[in-house]
């Protein structure tokens, strides 16, 4: 897209990267780089060609310094209510954050953070669905909103419970401090921590292994199960979507060929695609609006 300005989105060889792109700002959130990275994952997920997405931030300093609070970016403040709404269910009150990770959690393609530095407030929050998040050793992570007089957003308090435990979550997010890469590793926040210089490849790497082993209907179906049938109260509900699931797909293209290539000793080439292959009953479930 020739007309996004603070997201920048290459396509190549199978792997979308796709990064925040306000240096001079630490790449701060805005309204403008919540639609555009949506318009992002609405391109990623119309593409068969693209089989996994790298987030990353542009610069050496910050992945994302949070939501950009200064009066030039005013107009973009995701906090900033400049008409006083008495309707709590008006959509002027959405938060921001919530509705790009509610965008991200629908994604049909894997996506990979490749936090780059800071990434504090929104720009830790918005990293919680992303599947898999590796991060540079000069990253820095904080949940800092009790310090900013507000709350937790974007969703994180469905998300980061399920990542780390109630327990970090609750002294994250009440003590609002900044943590940095080793006590992120420690506790699940991230999957490895790289030297600044290796991140991008090691995020291109783990992408790379997703675009050339695996059937991208697979894969979708995979990340659309294990996030949403994991926060089911019975296991008996994964089970029924389970059961149609491996029935529908066992008997596509692509399952005839994982089977071929595997005993032909040869890569796979997978002729499904996630545009036009899906199972008859995905989606599964009736999609929640806002009240």
């Amino acid at each position: 897209m020739n007309d996004l300005t603070e997201i920048k989105l290459e396509i190549a060889d199978g792997i979308a990267i796709v990064t925040l792109d306000r240096p001079e700002k630490m790449n701060a959130f805005t309204s403008v780089m919540k639609q555009e990275f949506i318009d992002v994952l609405d391109i990623t997920d119309a593409d068969d060609s693209v089989r996994a997405l790298v987030v990353t931030g542009s610069g050496e300093r910050a992945f994302c310094a949070g939501a950009d609070l200064t009066p030039d970016g005013e107009k973009g403040n995701v906090f900033a209510r400049h008409a006083p709404v008495e309707d709590l269910s008006d959509e002027r009150v959405r938060d921001g954050g919530g509705q790009l990770v509610l965008r991200l959690f629908n994604s049909k393609k894997p996506v990979i953070g490749a936090c780059n530095g800071v990434a504090v407030g929104v720009g830790a929050t918005m990293q919680l669905p992303f599947d898999m998040r590796l991060c540079s050793d000069n990253a820095r992570f904080g949940f800092v909103f009790a310090r900013r007089g507000i709350t937790p957003e974007a969703c994180s308090s469905w998300f980061l419970p399920r990542l780390v435990g109630m327990q970090t979550s609750l002294e994250w997010c009440m003590t609002g401090r900044i943590f940095g890469a080793e006590e992120a590793l420690e506790k699940g926040l991230v999957r490895s921590v790289h030297p600044q210089h290796e991140l991008k490849d090691a995020a291109m790497s783990l992408a790379r292994e997703i675009a050339d082993n695996t059937s991208a209907v697979s894969v979708a179906m995979t990340r659309a199960m294990l996030w949403r049938l994991s926060a089911l109260e019975h296991p008996m509900l994964a089970h029924r979507i389970d059961s149609r699931s491996i029935y529908r797909l066992g008997k596509s293209e692509d399952s005839k060929e994982g089977v071929r290539s595997f005993l032909e000793k040869r890569p796979p080439v997978y002729p499904d695609t996630v545009s036009a292959d899906m199972p008859d009953f995905y989606p599964w479930w009736d999609e929640l609006g806002y009240e």
